[in-house]
Parts: structure tokens; sequence; C-alpha cells
């Protein structure tokens, strides 16, 4: 069993603190960030010591002179990120941290070369469509609602670039301005153009970081369960890829081996168990990865969509020097766009465009030029408050609906539903039987999975056909669990 980042020492005596903060009411920032940003810090900096009581929500909020609420959104903050921990009818505390192991790494399993893997062909989402069936395997967007006047202006933009034959590796200098600036409002990373190369997407960008920094001889760890894709990307460009076990938050950091070169991991939405790196072990992944001189990937997946509490910034503002972060905007528009970014100090993103330029890969300059534009003018900030709604309401559909309580809904477009190993194999078949196609842990895992249940994406399915899939799941569960 996976131990926990955090000790819970009930024999320790504690102490009620009271934080003396100062809260500016004529600031833009919200009293609410600003208090959970300035408890951060504190505890960060030791000012609030682990194991420390902090004072209910009533009376630090007449402390302050602010309503309740902000103490409360603030606290609800922390808890998310693992700073604080409660205890029932004891309070409020700063959570204790874990020492770092004293001890070796755990040898990680062994890995199956990719031929020793079997999977059944999946149908194509519209052959599925076509027949009328409920997709909720997951990895899709809602692509039918986006603004068509928005759209069609891109584009008609888009023509009035001419062809290149010799388009820039980096790409368009003003739509790397524009993601810069994207980046640094919503993942609160502190970069400029020439930290940006645009890529066709994840798996694109992913591909480059491979051809540049592994070869033969050369060791990449992936998140097990985690993107297989990953993992078939890293062994394509020569490396031998190692299993990195994660628990309900994400990868288990005192289990990461030494001696790998990078580390492929999803902080912000774990997939597919959908926890979110708390800041302490985002804190003890960086430490490993300077003591091992070793580059973390990290790829940004579902950052944009969270439900219940705020993002964490990226990971790469911890570390640049340590952090290659990798994102897209298939999820946010469309996988069809064909637009994603690769983030990291510039010396490192002229080794990638070298690299780029002897592949001969490059990103369509009408389709950089569209994407400029819908940056520009903020049709794709507004695009994404309304798909965060819509996707909040079918997110909070599918959790009344089931009978089973899913995880991992905090973010992102798909949820994770347990389920006894003996059960899922056939509440997958008959759910395809009657209608409703699903994906399952297997094909996210590396051998035999540790985890068992289903993977539910809920961001291309209308509400109506969340309503019949959960019909049918609800059924054939308790059938079969």
């Amino acid at each position: 069993m996976a131990t926990s980042p955090w000790k819970r020492k009930t024999t320790v005596p504690r102490r009620l603190t009271e934080p003396a903060f100062h809260l500016d009411r004529d600031s833009p920032r919200p009293l609410t960030v600003q208090l959970s940003d300035a408890l951060r810090r504190a505890m960060s900096e030791g000012t609030l010591a682990p194991g420390e009581r902090l004072p209910s929500s009533r009376a630090f909020a007449t402390q302050l002179g602010v309503s309740r609420t902000v103490v409360t959104e603030a606290y609800q903050q922390l808890y998310a990120e693992g700073w604080l921990e409660g205890r029932h009818g004891s309070g409020t505390f700063v959570a204790e941290r874990e020492a770092p192991p004293a001890t070796g790494h755990t040898a990680p399993p062994p890995t199956r070369p990719p031929e020793a893997r079997t999977s059944t062909p999946r149908p194509s989402r519209r052959r599925v469509r076509d027949q009328g069936m409920v997709d909720l395997r997951p990895g899709a967007p809602w692509v039918r609602d986006h603004d068509r006047a928005a759209w069609r202006r891109a584009w008609r933009h888009a023509a009035e670039h001419p062809p290149d034959d010799d388009p820039d590796p980096f790409g368009l200098p003003r739509l790397r301005e524009l993601l810069a600036g994207h980046l640094r409002r919503t993942r609160g990373a502190r970069i400029g153009p020439d930290n940006v190369m645009v890529t066709r997407g994840t798996g694109n960008g992913l591909d480059l970081v491979g051809a540049a920094l592994l070869g033969a001889g050369t060791r990449a760890g992936v998140e097990e369960p985690g993107y297989q894709k990953a993992r078939s990307i890293l062994a394509a460009r020569g490396a031998r890829v190692v299993s990195c076990p994660v628990d309900q938050d994400g990868v288990l950091t005192e289990r990461l081996p030494r001696g790998l070169s990078l580390v492929h991991t999803t902080p912000a939405h774990q997939y597919p168990l959908g926890g979110r790196l708390p800041i302490p072990r985002r804190e003890r992944l960086l430490a490993w990865a300077r003591e091992n001189a070793a580059m973390v990937v990290e790829d940004d997946y579902d950052a944009e969509f969270r439900y219940d509490v705020s993002p964490l910034p990226a990971l790469y503002g911890l570390d640049p020097e340590r952090v290659i972060l990798l994102g897209t905007l298939s999820k946010t528009l469309s996988p069809d766009v064909g637009i994603g970014w690769i983030v990291a100090e510039p010396a490192l993103l002229e080794r990638l465009a070298d690299v780029r330029v002897d592949l001969s890969d490059r990103t369509s300059v009408p389709v950089q030029a569209a994407t400029a534009l819908l940056l520009e003018r903020g049709d794709l900030d507004r695009h994404l408050r309304r798909m965060r709604l819509e996707y909040a309401r079918r997110r909070r559909l599918l959790i009344e609906l089931l009978h089973t309580r899913p995880t991992g809904d905090t973010a992102g477009l798909h949820v994770m539903l347990p389920l006894p190993e003996h059960a899922v194999a056939p509440v997958v078949a008959e759910a395809s039987e009657r209608g409703v196609l699903v994906d399952d842990t297997t094909r996210a895992s590396h051998g035999a999975p540790s985890v068992h249940g289903l993977i539910l994406g809920y961001g291309s399915a209308h509400p109506t056909d969340l309503r019949r899939a959960c019909a049918v799941l609800n059924e054939a569960i308790a059938r079969h669990a």
C-alpha cells in the first residue's frame, strides 16, 4: 500500500496559532486569493509550522475583519492542495510533512516489450456515433457549439497568410507571444515568447523532446497506470521505459528510480485516476529531478477544466531548469485544430528547433494564424469560460445519476469509477451490447492493472446520452458487482 505524503501525529501537542496578515481591500485581487496566498507563503517559509492549529473560520474572520466566507474558501483551497488537514471535532491544522526516505529506491516492476502487449481494436468515434452508441471513452471534448462567426473570421484571417517554404520551427512570433500571455494568466507561468515553441499537440511535443534528450541506453519514466501513448512515443525514441507507480494523488515520488533521463507526469489531473499532485509532493519531485540530473516532462493534461477548487500553477514555474511543460488546445477547441506548445528554457528550445528542422517537422502556418486571431480577440477565452460551465453541468449530472461514486472528478473531462476486479470485464461487455462504449483501466496499464474500474469520459456526450448511459451502467454494475 502506498504511503501518504503526510503523517498524522495525533500525540504531538498542538497549539492554537493566530496568524497576523494584512488584506488589501483596494487590491483587484480577491480577498480569498490574498488570504490563501499569505497562508501558503507562511507555511512554505516555516512561519506556520507543521502541526500548528489555526483559528476557526469564524474566529479568523473576526480577527481579519472579513466575512467568514473569505476564510472558509481559503481553507478549502488549502485543504485541496494538501497544505492543511482536519480532525473531526478538533479543528484545522497545518499538515505535517513526511521526511524524505533515507533508504534506497524501490525497484520498479519490469516492463514488458511493446510486442507483448495486446489490445482490442477500438472503433472510431464517428463509427460509434453512426451506430447510435453512446461513447463515454475519455479524451474527446464537445466540438459542436463553437462561435461560428469567430471561427469563420479566424480562417478568413488565416487565408491572408501565403504559403511559406521555410516556416519558423519555433512557430509564428505573434502566436508565441499570445500563448505566453495565455499561459501567464491561466497557468501562472512567468514566461515570454522566447520560452514557447508551437507544436501540433502534446504527442508531437513529447516526440520532439524524446528525439532531443533520449536514445539507445537511456531510461524514461511513465506513470503506471498512465498515458500509454507517452510510453509508445518514448520507446520509439530508443528509451527503455520504466513504470512509475501512482496513487490517488499522482506519482509516488518516493518510488521514483534513479538513472532516469526524464519522467513524464500529469500533475494537473493524473490520467486515469484523476488526482492532482499536492504541493509538497511537487517539491519532492523537483528535488528528485535535481538530485538525478533528470528532466520532468509536465503534460498539462486537463488543466483547463477545474471544478470546486482553483487550479494549481504549472509545475514549470517552480523550477524552469528542470521542467518541460507540454500543452494543447485539443480539449479547449478540438483535436482537429492541431495546435500545442512546449514551454522550456530558450537554450533547450534552440536544441529542439534543430531537431525539428532535421526531422522536417512543422506546424501549419494557416492554423497558427487562425489560432492567433482567436486568442487576440478573446474568442478562445470566451469559449473556454462557456465550456467550463457546460462541462461542470455534465460532470454534476454524471455524479448524480451514477449509483457508484466516481473519483478524480475535480478536474478534466473524465472520472474513474472503481469496481471489483471480477466485475470490470462483464460490465464493459454488457454496456457495449446495450449501446454504451466505455474504457477500463486495462488500457492505461502496462501489464496487469493495479487499479480496477471504468474510465468514463463525459466531454463529448450530450446530457440525454449521459442519462441513458448511466442507467445502463447502473444496471450492469448491480448485476455483476
